[in-house]
This record gives C-alpha cells, structure tokens and sequence, in this order.
C-alpha cells in the first residue's frame, strides 16, 4: 500500500493578524501546511514539540524576540529560517544571518516573493549537493565542495550556508561579472523580489575572507554592473 507523502510543515511566527493571513494564505496554495502563531515563547514551545519544516519568523514579537526564538530553534534541530525584517534595518538582516538564518524578506514585503524564497530554501535542504567537487583556490583562500569547508591562510572561516553556495557559485565562474538580479537566480534560485539580500550576503563574505573589506581583493564591485570573483 502507497502511501501519501506529508505536506511540508511549515511554522509562521507573526503577530500582525493581517500579515499573517496573507502569508498563510499564499503557503497552503503551494500545497504547505501552515501554523500561524503571534508569540515568541508560544512559537518555540509548539517548534520544540514538533518541529517544523521550516519557520517563517518576525523578529519583533510578544513573549521573546525573533532572535531568541532562533537561538532556541537551532539549539533543538536545523530547522531552515526565513527571518521577516524591517526595510532598510541591516542591522537586523546582518544579525540574523550571522546568527545562520537561511534568508531574510524585509517588510513591506510581496507574498509571493516570500513564497518563492520558501521554495528556494526548502529546494536547497533537500539538495545540497554542489555541482563539483574538489577543492578551489585563490591566494590563501581555500574552498572545499565536498566537505563544505573555507580556509584562509590555513584557519577555518564559519560562513552560513547561503554564504558558502555564493562564494561557491562566485569561485567556480572566475573573473566574469554577475548582475546581483543574476545572483540572486542562480544562488537564491528566484528571479525576481529585493536584490538587497545579494548586497548583504556580499559584505558579510567580504568582512570574513577579506582581509581589508573595504578594499577586496576576491569579491569586487564592478560599479553599474555587479560583482565579480578576480580568481
């Protein structure tokens, strides 16, 4: 006897009514299972009880805050985040990253560009194979597709995940410039929403494997195009 596969479980962590429906809404048309909670402690607790497949997660919530109820989450299991944040807050999206999120939406934000950055992270859980193998290299810095790991000098370099697929995408096409909506197809795996994220995920890369951020010499802006990898 066959049997069904179970929708995909997904945790919304909200507390705009409002938002919450939209969103809501839009992911169980996808086909997911969707569970709408509007308090921080509420939402760790039902996470810890039967973790979800992925959690969508305010930052500015009741009960605890969204930072809180990560470093709760991920304590327990590697549950993939898609953290909500505020437009124009990097300070907010630079923390959630650093503290691993998956990706980040910044408020107001279109639901089916949330959707499609759902798709995308749920697509890169379910295969994160790279498409070589072997290690690359340029200079010090040293990159392993097999075991996921980044040495600089010698010294291990702790990327997210999303990090290490950029600078893998970046590494693998040498010295040609990529448009950040370019980037953002090939690594995010959508097409269109806030390019914005490509930005951040740049300047983090750039702070852990440059020596002086401000002057890269792997990741560099090609001004009115995009960024390129000088290997």
């Amino acid at each position: 006897m066959v049997t069904a596969l179970e929708p995909t479980r997904i945790l919304v962590v909200e507390d705009d009514a409002t938002v919450a429906e939209v969103v809501g809404r839009y992911l169980e048309r996808e086909g997911y299972e969707v569970e709408i909670v509007g308090d921080g402690r509420v939402a760790l607790d039902r996470a810890t009880a039967r973790p979800p497949d992925l959690m969508v997660l305010d930052l500015m919530l009741p009960g605890l805050d969204g930072f809180e109820v990560f470093r709760g989450l991920r304590a327990m299991a590697p549950v993939p985040v898609i953290m909500l944040t505020a437009r124009g807050d990097e300070d907010e999206r630079v923390a959630g990253l650093e503290l691993g999120a998956d990706d980040y939406v910044s408020k107001p934000f279109s639901p089916r560009e949330l959707t499609a950055r759902v798709k995308s992270v749920m697509r890169r859980a379910a295969e994160p194979v790279p498409a070589r193998t072997g290690a690359l290299e340029s200079g010090q810095l040293t990159l392993d597709l097999d075991s996921h790991e980044v040495r600089l000098g010698g010294r291990p370099v702790s990327l997210t995940a999303l990090e290490f697929d950029l600078l893998s995408f970046l590494m693998l096409h040498p010295n040609r410039v990529f448009r950040r909506e370019q980037l953002l197809a090939q690594v995010w795996g959508y097409t269109f929403g806030d390019t914005s994220t490509v930005t951040v995920h740049v300047r983090r890369l750039r702070e852990k494997i440059e020596a002086e951020p401000s002057r890269p010499v792997h990741i560099k802006t090609v001004w009115g195009v995009g960024y390129l990898f000088e290997g």
